[in-house]
């Protein structure tokens, strides 16, 4: 009795230096079959796969549809063909299509990142897509059986492309609305790392992962933000804490157990159907440009050079170019609009003019729709105190006024959908920032980044970035350093290209705050 009741404390033990820890909730309701056997419960997998299939037929479908509709049942040499043959041979080639896409993983990494979006969908979806275009082709120039040309197969090849990545957005948005999408996750340790890993998850609640705790013998003291997460238990119950709380993730963070007991407890998950994930060592300097490869069996993690090639420069700057002059013409309207609105609004200037510090630390002067009183750089020391950073656990770095009284009307509308920062298109274009990049830094906030931190200006700054995408305000400074510092040591076009892809939905989710 005295043994049971003992172990049951351990399990209820919550991280040093919280008391009265409130026991988590094993997740999500069960449903129940008839003769009270637990029912199987659907989970983010399962839906995920499902809805991105029925995307997938549905965007195909739509683009033959389209194509044929645009063309006309019309044969290339004249008369006409049968809708209904051409339409079943394109039925027919659909588990085809289904295949290519399950070979490239579209279908399954939802699971494995939480990160994961349609942006990083597009290098796969574009090789499917024009594989499976000419393979088609192909097969029917063989086959005879449906006669096809090549305007038929470039709006095809377009039109699927574009069709899938609406679709698959979509699909994506309505699954995560779901309770199957939620995985109930638990971090084995609780030291200062799992307890960093933690409170990033719990700051991003699009991730959709419901952390149930910790898992570790000697966890560290508490640190903030970690609202009421708990010690479940120590490492050698985790395959009861996985059943009794339906856990779908492990978080391996470093824990104090020596490294053979966590090399098996790991392996032990292999037979519990969860998804392990693995924080490496120097995890700081490993970002999305590493790569894993393995001296005989050994996995190691290689890091590119931290410098770019010319021929990176110029192509980082060509696409800076090109972006923002087509950028300005785009949005020509909606800046005289902006600028209307701010005249109308208040007395100053339309635009905010600020130094911020750029490339090798030269300075340079950022264009910003003027979003606040003309008088808000002299209330700064007044507001101080409202600064979210400069409370308890927060980074006094940094500053951030929620609801900050200085904003005008247009201001907030502005701010908003991150309208404001629209104007530094013009930066981009003359050259002192990129599209992409480390955050751009005021003199004042710069003069704390130390050291190796400073290489994160070996690029321009950027219109957005890692910061951007993850989190924006709310993100500590030294942390937002370090990310920079991540990009800026791995970057790749593709990298940006994604970064751009997360940034929409960021921007058009309306948090503000860039």
């Amino acid at each position: 009795m005295d043994s049971r009741a003992a172990s049951e404390r351990r399990v209820r033990a919550p991280v040093v230096g919280r008391e009265g820890p409130i026991t988590p909730s094993a997740g999500p309701p069960t449903s129940r079959s008839s003769d009270g056997e637990r029912a199987q419960v659907h989970r983010r997998g399962w839906l995920v796969r499902r809805v991105l299939l029925a995307a997938d037929l549905a965007a195909l479908v739509t683009a033959f549809c389209v194509t044929e509709l645009l063309f006309g049942w019309n044969h290339p040499d004249g008369g006409t063909v049968d809708p209904t043959r051409e339409l079943l041979a394109f039925l027919a080639t659909l588990p085809i299509w289904v295949v290519a896409a399950k070979i490239y993983g579209l279908y399954d990494r939802d699971v494995e990142r939480n990160d994961y979006s349609t942006a990083d969908d597009m290098g796969g979806l574009f090789h499917v897509v024009t594989v499976g275009a000419w393979l088609v082709f192909g097969i029917a120039q063989i086959t005879a059986v449906v006669e096809l040309d090549y305007r038929k197969l470039a709006l095809f090849w377009a039109l699927a492309i574009a069709l899938l990545t609406i679709a698959r957005t979509l699909a994506r948005a309505a699954a995560k609305r779901s309770r199957a999408y939620v995985q109930n996750a638990l971090i084995l340790g609780a030291g200062d790392v799992g307890q960093l890993l933690a409170r990033k998850i719990l700051r991003h609640p699009e991730y959709r992962i419901k952390l149930v705790g910790f898992v570790d013998r000697q966890p560290k003291e508490r640190g903030e933000g970690l609202r009421d997460l708990t010690v479940l238990g120590p490492p050698e119950e985790l395959a009861a804490i996985v059943r009794r709380h339906r856990i779908e993730r492990v978080i391996v963070a470093f824990s104090g157990d020596h490294h053979e007991e966590t090399l098996s407890l790991v392996r032990s998950l292999s037979s519990l159907d969860v998804q392990t994930d693995l924080v490496p060592r120097l995890f700081e300097v490993v970002g999305a440009g590493a790569e894993i490869y393995t001296i005989e069996g050994i996995p190691a993690i290689g890091l590119p050079p931290f410098r770019l090639s010319r021929s990176s420069r110029l192509l980082k700057r060509t696409a800076d170019i090109a972006a923002s002059a087509l950028g300005l013409l785009l949005l020509a309207p909606l800046f005289v609009v902006a600028a209307v609105l701010i005249k109308l609004d208040s007395r100053g200037p339309v635009f905010f003019r600020q130094r911020r510090v750029g490339e090798h630390e030269t300075s340079f002067r950022i264009f910003k729709f003027r979003s606040m009183q003309i008088d808000a750089d002299e209330r700064k020391l007044v507001l101080a105190h409202l600064n979210r950073h400069a409370g308890p656990g927060g980074d006094d770095r940094m500053f951030k006024i929620d609801a900050d009284p200085r904003l005008t009307r247009s201001g907030k509308a502005l701010r908003r959908y991150s309208i404001d920062e629209l104007p530094q298109l013009f930066n981009v274009l003359k050259g002192d920032m990129s599209l992409v990049g480390p955050r751009p830094l005021i003199p004042e906030e710069h003069r704390y980044v130390n050291e190796w931190a400073r290489r994160r200006l070996d690029l321009k700054p950027g219109m957005t970035g890692l910061w951007q995408v993850l989190g924006r305000s709310s993100i500590p400074f030294s942390e937002m350093v370090k990310l920079d510092y991540v990009y800026a040591s791995t970057w790749s076009i593709w990298n940006d290209l994604r970064l751009l892809g997360r940034t929409i939905p960021t921007v058009v989710r309306g948090n503000g705050g860039w």
